[in-house]
């Protein structure tokens, strides 16, 4: 399979030979490949990305996790509300778990004993 590539920097009055992935350097340099199936003229990537948690809100006080719990957002803290894994792989706020685990040491969502694996942003 060829591929025909034209950079961004060739233009209409300097013309330059195309890049022909997968051909012999001969018919690159003229780009008349009898195999090439088609030309790239243009390549415009996209990537996506999402933080490292299974579900983006804290499933004690609904509010997104990578943002300060009900709690820290009435108190006014100026410290960051961190928040606090599961070895469910389950992550919730700290301050929310730290008042969960008072009262019931098993993870909210799955119901397995809560232990922590790791805490931070």
């Amino acid at each position: 399979m060829t591929m025909d590539v034209d950079l961004p920097s060739q233009t209409k009055t300097n013309p330059q030979p195309s890049l022909v992935v997968g051909a012999s350097s001969s018919n690159a340099a003229t780009g008349n490949d009898p195999h090439q199936l088609f030309k790239l003229k243009r390549w415009n990537p996209v990537a996506l990305w999402t933080w490292d948690v299974d579900c983006d809100t804290c499933a004690i006080c609904r509010v997104n996790i990578m943002e300060a719990c009900l709690r820290c957002q009435s108190d006014a803290k100026n410290e960051s509300c961190v928040v606090v894994w599961g070895d469910c792989n389950h992550s919730f706020h700290n301050c929310c778990m730290a008042l969960w685990v008072k009262q019931n040491n098993r993870c909210p969502l799955c119901q397995v004993d809560w232990s922590v694996s790791r805490v931070g942003k």
